[in-house]
Formats: structure tokens, C-alpha cells, sequence
């Protein structure tokens, strides 16, 4: 391992000393809790422990009386999620395997897990981001039985994950391990999935030939297969050591899953409160794992949507995440892969040309990410370097491999993709914004042209139909950010937007909104803050406004006197009472703004 690159260690120290007294207020809190006898189970009451053992089957005695660790599970698990689909089956082997190290486990509980392909462009994408604090809120409630000694959390999809890791951090004092279900197995190449919906868009294919090639992509158990929020959620996992080394991108019904599975629950075993090796998530995780993962987020050209759930899981440690740590990491941290929608290769190629191991290897290699961070697993990231096989002797770990199986999808450090990150930060008087820059060509980073504002989703794709954006045009939707509307994803568009692309219009996007964690070649100025409803300019664009959009600056800017236009007021016609809205409305009208990640605030719970 070569010695940290000087930027890096500046910017965790800078999270460090920015982050220094919701850290402490956090870290006092678990040793709060971790000194708490409500939290021992041996403590208890008898009609307490029970009630919490009278399901507990073959476990009972052991439970009841023993002083053996018990693991508490929390799933995700529904059989809508194409990725959670193969969680029916991991309590039993949990359990099974949680009995030979000599100890008990039980299902803590469940949380939600909705899938944003399902409700892309639908009423209930409005609560696909809320629904993370709501997974957060949920995964507390499993675990404040205070009768376990460690938790493993079943999840793989977007909000998902972040929602489980910031629920783990509310009960920081207990080890968390993450176990994922893996991809599922290749479909109809991505490549051909999207030339599909772009015909769709044009009106040159029905609904049929649509229906075909969406089936054929998502097609069986595990996780898509396209480098999204999903399979971003697990490169995160395992480069912040939350996942054993190599559990990421492995087939759900595989023997080597099987086998990490088991190898979880006997690592949760051997670091719970009851051993000798304790590491609870709330100390394991510091400045150094979200520095880790924002570098691994640029690294491989990552989700977009981790600019908002990495601030949010990091709050929830009391430590303080910026746009600007994302950006200044960006400027040194070389693309390594092309995993689509960043090119054609899907998950399981790019594992198979050596992975996430291969990329941490090739980090560590010239100082690019910090080795010494902790880990559920070995003595620290360093050890992350390496990947599971099944020999005669079981599961073991070699080292990564030292060069690449295919150039064109996972390169090393000396002849990247490209030089810096797949993610720039974008400011001017329009305020800042997220860019995904790793699927867009050179040729379309700068981006000039007049505005159409538009406040849904809708109301796009008819102006699309009518031909009224079949022109140089930078397409503005508003009145899409956190506490607007609960900041739905604008996927849909994309096809739409491709179209005029390819037919050689300049086209961008600029959105308090969200794209897909998949977004592709358009240029797209998201998540921009402040939003319109909270009075940002955004909010005050007309259409023909001059906008310029430059990824390679890292400007956007309105060439327009705004000061006398009003701020933007909402004439949404959308009944406020349907589809759930009315229940989240309170979460809505609270939610941070982007750069705190939406949702609960919860650095500013640190600080209270």
C-alpha cells in the first residue's frame, strides 16, 4: 500500500474537524447505549426475554438461558424485488449457520422495499426517496428489543441499503454486517435494452416488442444488471468494509454465495458484543469509510443518487459530508471501469474482468484510497484487496488479480478510462448541482442553448410528441426536489432526450430533481439547490432563458436578469390526498435540502 495521497488526507481531515462535535455528541451516545443494561439480555426482565424467546423453535433453551450471542436479521426481503427475491430462504441458513458458531439468530424484522423501476414516471416514485428514512426508521424499530448482540442487514436496492446502514448507525453501538443476494445472471445486453425504449419513444416499435425486450434484460432472481443505485449500493458496501471481501457481485443461487452467507453470520458471530473482537458499526464507521466511498463512487462511475443517501448515511454517524468533498476527490480519481449505462459491459462481465477487488488493489496501489479504514472483515480495507473462491478446504481469499481480463471494461490505474472521476459538482448563480460526466461525450460537456421550463414530467414528453423540442434545447423541470414532491427520479426522459441527442441537437437537463442512478449520455444539472419551492432560482427560469451548462468548469449559469421575477409559486394540479402523498406530507415538508442528502435532517439532530 503506497502512502495516501496528500488531497485525500486533507479532505478527511477536513470532514474530521468540520465534523467534530456531532461526532462526539454521536460517539457519546453509543457509549451510552453500549453501558445501558436495557441493552444486555441477560438483564432483562423474565416476561421480557420470553416474550422475545417464544419463537424462537430448537433456539429456545439456548436462547433463554445461555450466554451465547444472538444475531438479529433484518430483511428486506419481498418477492417484487427481483434482487430481494432470494432473501425467502437466508434467515434458515443464517439460523443454521448462527447454531454451529455457537450461537442463536432471529428475524429482528422487516422493512419496505420498493423498486423505482416499477414507479419510474408514476405516482409512487414520490415516495421512493422517503421511503429511505421510512427503511431507517424501520430497521430502529427491529432492533430496539435490545436483545441482540449483532445485526445482519438483508439489502440490496437503492433506498434500501442506505436506509438499513442509517437505521444500524441509530443502534451504532451493535456490529452490522451486510449481506447482499447478487446480480442475477446476463440478459438481453443493456446496449440492446435502450436502442429498444428509444424506438419505443420514436413510435417505430409497439408495446410488444417493448414488453419482449424489458423481459428479456430483467429476466430472474438477483439484482439488474446495469452499474444503478442497486449494484452502486453494493461497491459501497464493500469498499467501506460493510460486506465481506468479494461478497458484491457473486449469482444469488451460486455455491460461493451460499458459503459467504454462512461466513457472514460466523464473522457477525465473532465481532458481537459477547467476543473478544468487537466493532460496533458506530465506531467502525468514520471520516475515512465515506471518503473511501465517494472515491469508489468516482472510481467506477457510480450512481448519482449517492451524492444524496452518502451525506444522509454519513449524518446519521454525525459526521458532515459536502458536494464539495465529492468535487475535489473527482479531480483526482482516475474512471477505472465502463459498466453501462458508462458503457456496454453489465456487472457480472465486469466481476468476471476482476471486479471491485481489482479496483481497490489498483487504489490502494497508488494511495487512492485509505487502506488503515476498519472493516467487518480482517484487519482493515487493506485486507479488501482479494476475492472468495471454493477450494477442497471451503471458502478461502486470494489476492486480486494483478491485471485486468478485458481492457475495455476494468483498466488499472496507469491507463484509466479517464482521469478523474465519473462525477462533477456544477455552481453559478443558478445554484449547485450534480453531474454524472462518465457516459457523456467530451463533445457534449458544455451545453448552450435556450430553456424550456416545464414543472412535471408529463408535460415534457407531450411537447417531446408535438415535436416542440426538436431544437438546441436545455429542458428544465422544476418543482421536483425533497420538499416539493419527495425528489421522484426523471428516468423516463430519458429515451426522449437521447432521441433529440442522436438527431444532433445540444440537449441537457437541469432539475432540482433526480435522474436514475443509470443515467447516460444526456448532461444533466441535477439535484439543484437550493430547489424552487424553497425559493431558488431554479424557480425563476422562463422559456428562451440562455442557459450554459459546463461540466468541464463546473459551471451552470443563467445569462438572464432574474431579480425582479418572483420566486415560484406551485400550481401543481396534483390531488395532495392520493397515492399516499397526504401520509408523507410531513416528511416532505421537513426534508433537508440535496446537499444534506433529503429526508431527515439528522446532522441537525447531532447538533441539538
Amino acid at each position: 500500500m503506497s502512502e495516501l495521497n496528500p488531497l485525500i488526507a486533507e479532505v478527511i481531515q477536513r470532514i474530521r474537524i468540520r465534523s467534530k462535535n456531532t461526532r462526539s455528541a454521536y460517539l457519546e451516545a453509543i457509549d451510552e447505549m453500549a453501558a445501558d443494561n436495557d441493552q444486555d439480555r441477560g438483564a432483562i426482565s423474565c416476561s421480557n426475554i420470553a416474550h422475545a424467546g417464544a419463537g424462537a423453535g430448537i433456539d429456545q433453551a439456548d436462547y433463554l438461558t445461555s450466554k451465547k450471542p444472538n444475531i438479529g436479521i433484518v430483511t428486506s426481503y419481498n418477492d417484487m424485488l427481483s434482487a430481494h427475491q432470494p432473501f425467502e430462504t437466508f434467515p434458515a441458513i443464517i439460523k443454521a449457520a448462527a447454531r454451529t458458531a455457537g450461537a442463536t439468530a432471529q428475524v429482528a424484522g422487516g422493512v419496505p422495499a420498493m423498486c423505482d423501476g416499477v414507479t419510474q414516471g408514476r405516482p409512487g416514485m414520490e415516495l421512493s426517496l422517503l421511503s429511505r428514512d421510512v427503511i431507517a426508521m424501520s430497521t430502529a424499530v427491529s432492533l430496539s428489543h435490545g436483545v441482540y448482540d449483532a445485526a445482519l442487514c438483508l439489502g440490496v436496492c437503492d433506498k434500501i441499503v442506505p436506509g438499513l446502514v442509517i437505521g444500524a448507525l441509530s443502534f451504532g453501538h451493535l456490529p452490522a454486517i451486510f449481506i447482499p443476494a447478487g446480480p442475477m445472471s446476463s440478459g438481453l445486453p443493456n446496449d440492446e435494452k435502450a436502442s429498444v425504449r428509444k424506438a419505443f419513444a420514436k413510435g417505430e416499435v409497439g408495446r410488444d416488442a417493448l414488453l419482449k425486450a424489458e423481459s428479456s434484460a430483467y429476466h430472474g432472481a438477483g439484482t439488474c444488471t446495469f452499474y444503478g443505485t442497486a449494484n452502486s449500493n453494493q461497491m459501497l458496501m464493500e469498499i467501506m468494509g460493510l460486506h465481506l471481501p468479494g461478497a458484491a457481485f457473486l449469482h444469488p443461487h451460486s455455491d460461493i454465495r451460499h458459503a459467504l452467507t454462512v461466513a457472514s453470520t460466523e464473522q457477525a458471530v465473532r465481532i458481537s458484543r459477547e467476543s473478544n473482537d468487537y466493532r460496533p458499526i458506530g465506531k467502525m464507521l468514520d471520516e475515512r469509510s465515506f471518503v473511501n466511498a465517494i472515491i469508489g463512487l468516482h472510481a467506477t462511475g457510480g450512481s448519482t443518487n449517492h451524492t444524496l443517501h452518502l451525506p444522509a448515511m454519513a449524518a446519521a454517524a454525525g459526521i458532515v459530508l459536502t458536494w464539495e468533498d465529492f468535487s475535489d476527490l473527482s479531480d483526482i480519481i482516475p474512471l477505472l471501469t465502463r459498466i453501462y449505462p458508462n458503457g456496454s459491459a453489465d456487472v457480472n462481465q465486469f466481476h468476471a474482468a476482476g471486479g471491485l477487488s481489482f479496483v481497490i488493489k489498483e487504489l490502494l496501489s497508488a494511495g487512492l484510497l485509505d487502506g488503515t479504514a476498519h472493516s467487518v472483515w480482517g484487519n482493515s480495507i487493506d485486507d479488501y484487496a482479494s476475492e472468495p473462491i471454493l477450494s477442497n478446504n471451503g471458502l478461502e481469499w486470494r489476492d486480486a488479480p494483478d491485471s485486468s481480463g478485458d481492457l475495455s471494461i476494468l483498466r488499472p490505474i496507469c491507463e484509466p478510462h479517464q482521469k478523474t472521476g465519473g462525477l462533477k459538482m456544477l455552481s453559478g448563480n443558478l445554484g449547485k448541482a450534480v453531474i454524472k460526466v462518465s457516459a457523456v461525450s467530451e463533445t457534449n460537456r458544455v451545453i448552450s442553448a435556450p430553456a424550456a421550463v416545464f414543472s412535471n414530467e408529463a408535460d415534457v414528453k407531450s411537447a417531446y410528441a408535438d415535436g416542440k423540442l426538436d431544437r438546441d434545447v436545455i429542458v428544465v423541470v422544476i418543482a421536483q426536489g425533497p420538499q416539493a414532491n419527495g425528489m421522484p427520479e426523471l428516468h423516463s426522459l430519458t429515451p426522449m432526450l437521447s432521441n433529440l441527442q442522436d438527431k444532433g441537437f445540444k440537449v441537457a437537463l437541469v432539475t432540482d430533481g433526480r435522474m436514475s442512478g443509470a443515467s447516460g449520455k444526456i448532461p444533466a444539472a441535477i439535484h439543484v439547490s437550493p430547489e424552487a419551492v424553497k425559493g431558488g432560482t431554479i424557480g425563476r427560469i422562463q422559456d428562451g432563458d440562455m442557459i450554459t451548462l459546463d461540466a468541464l468548469s463546473g459551471s451552470l449559469e443563467i445569462a438572464a436578469d432574474l431579480s425582479h421575477r418572483p420566486d415560484y409559486i406551485s400550481a401543481s394540479k396534483v390531488n395532495p390526498n392520493s397515492f399516499a402523498r397526504l401520509l408523507f406530507a410531513p416528511m416532505r415538508d421537513q426534508s433537508a435540502n440535496a446537499e444534506a442528502g433529503g429526508g431527515i435532517n439528522l446532522t441537525a439532530g447531532h447538533n441539538t
